[in-house]
């Protein structure tokens, strides 16, 4: 356990300041002047001191898919990149978190597996109704669902009707739904040929699957009165629609992730797997509308999206971005990468904070995650922007050695990460810290 953090560049209250950080119990006890002869971890003049970053979209896979992920691999990425707690997704694993039965499936493979501290996400399929209330008593912190095929048998997706049936569901128990928002109607009638150019990929995924399905979430959050999420938006012809439903008091939030704030379709090669996810990665206009939506407020949050898979799933059907499993691994290098775009764009790393610490553990009601203030859990990140870092995949801790960033060069990197204050040690032999969380025992810091 570190007794205090301290640097002449501490987020606190928004601003960059020198202060020293005092640890007790794992919790901030306070946030003082800075002395540089306090006894614990002293960041260079060249580094700031952040919030740890809480991303609420993770794949994790496991039970059932370890072979692609697992909370092992997981954390330790994640820790690596500075994020302190990750919430999991429902899907990917087996079984799905889609009942109780599966939850605790699910949380007891966590156990002695985890360099971070974990949240889990419900989710929301045909035929399961009943099991959303039990679900939220058990402590997920809200429900995903899609619109459109999520690419496994065991998650499908739901319909116009069951999705306002779960949307009025989770209005009564004042939940969350998170919706992956691709309209199925759009996607069929959209071309998909075998091919290995992502220009093809790209027109088989368009604008208006994105547009139509978060209308349709719209006006069922409307009618419902429910607490809705748009998952991983990534086309920026959507963001006249979200402004105008949140002015109309529609409870809607939007999160966006690193690969859509950092590549671009025109640079994308053709048969690389390795950048396909859905939606997909769009041009370079798209990507300084959707940073532009981020300064406005239009979206709230930055999120990874971590959706690792083995190698014979990326490369599926030899190039042919049709066969190939689509999603990103992130979750080591997304802060960075986001910082780095920031920071080039003239922006502030409090910004980076508040989109991926504060506003992110705000959305799911973890107010002693993503701040610096005396009672949070003292959940801290150390960026020095002295220290370049260039993409190896290879020396990426996720499970499968495939990410999109691979080959990045990035004018920072995470020095330090500490976990309700113990300074993570990745290559201990039982990183057993990190810790389950139940949405039922969150708690506010002291004022």
């Amino acid at each position: 356990m570190v007794a205090s953090v301290s640097g002449r560049n501490v987020l606190v209250d928004g601003v960059l300041r020198p202060a020293t950080v005092v640890v007790d119990g794992g919790r901030i006890a306070s946030v003082s002047a800075y002395d540089p002869d306090a006894d614990g971890l002293h960041a260079p003049d060249t580094a700031v001191v952040l919030p740890g970053v809480v991303d609420t979209h993770v794949h994790v896979n496991e039970p059932g898919r370890t072979h692609w992920e697992g909370f092992a691999t997981a954390t330790r990425a994640a820790a690596l990149g500075g994020v302190t707690t990750i919430v999991d997704m429902p899907l990917n694993s087996i079984p799905p978190t889609t009942t109780v039965a599966g939850l605790e499936a699910k949380r007891a493979a966590t156990t002695g597996q985890l360099a971070v501290d974990v949240g889990l996400w419900g989710g929301a399929v045909p035929g399961n109704l009943a099991d959303l209330e039990p679900l939220w008593e058990h402590g997920v912190f809200g429900f995903k669902c899609f619109l459109s095929p999520s690419g496994v048998d065991e998650f499908p997706p739901l319909d116009a009707d069951g999705f306002a049936a779960a949307m009025t569901e989770v209005a009564r128990l004042d939940a969350l739904m998170i919706v992956h928002a691709e309209d199925p109607a759009v996607l069929d009638a959209s071309p998909a040929p075998s091919s290995r150019a992502y220009a093809d990929f790209l027109l088989s995924r368009p604008d208006a699957a994105e547009v139509d399905a978060i209308a349709r979430v719209v006006r069922v959050a409307r009618e419902t009165g429910a607490r809705a999420h748009v998952l991983h938006l990534s086309s920026a012809r959507a963001l006249d629609l979200i402004a105008d439903a949140r002015a109309d008091g529609v409870r809607l939030t939007v999160e966006t992730c690193p690969h859509y704030l950092t590549f671009a379709a025109e640079a994308i090669p053709d048969a690389a797997a390795r950048f396909k996810c859905c939606p997909p990665v769009r041009d370079a206009g798209n990507r300084d509308a959707l940073w532009q939506a981020l300064q406005e407020g239009i979206v709230d949050v930055v999120v990874t999206d971590h959706s690792p898979a083995t190698a014979a799933e990326k490369t599926r059907g030899d190039g042919d971005l049709q066969l190939a499993w689509g999603g990103i691994a992130g979750l080591q290098v997304g802060f960075t990468a986001v910082a780095h775009e920031a920071l080039r764009r003239g922006l502030d790393l409090a910004d980076v904070a508040r989109w991926m610490a504060t506003s992110t553990a705000d959305l799911v009601g973890l107010a002693h995650k993503g701040r610096i203030v005396a009672g949070a859990d003292a959940d801290l990140v150390v960026y020095d922007t002295a220290r370049p870092l260039d993409v190896r995949v290879a020396e990426l801790a996720h499970k499968n050695p495939i990410s999109a960033y691979d080959g990045l060069h990035l004018d920072g990197r995470v020095t330090h990460t500490v976990v309700r204050g113990r300074l993570v040690d990745v290559d201990a032999p039982d990183p057993t810290w990190g810790r389950v969380l139940d949405r039922s025992i969150t708690r506010a810091p002291r004022a």
